[in-house]
């Protein structure tokens, strides 16, 4: 067996272990709160901009 053989199904070992750990749920919940946590980000800079200019 080939030094590379090995590399490549210990890689993919690890991928396919890692794969069914996540549970949908999970990265649903992770994309929703980044995606809430930009939104806010973005409206606090604007405001403070608003903010700031008016001073």
């Amino acid at each position: 067996m080939k030094l590379n053989d090995i590399r490549i199904g210990t890689i993919g070992g690890t991928l396919c272990s890692i794969w069914v750990s996540f549970s949908f749920g999970d990265v649903l919940q992770t994309v929703l709160m980044s995606a809430l946590g930009t939104v806010v980000s973005y409206a606090t800079s604007r405001l403070l901009n608003k903010i700031k200019k008016r001073n």
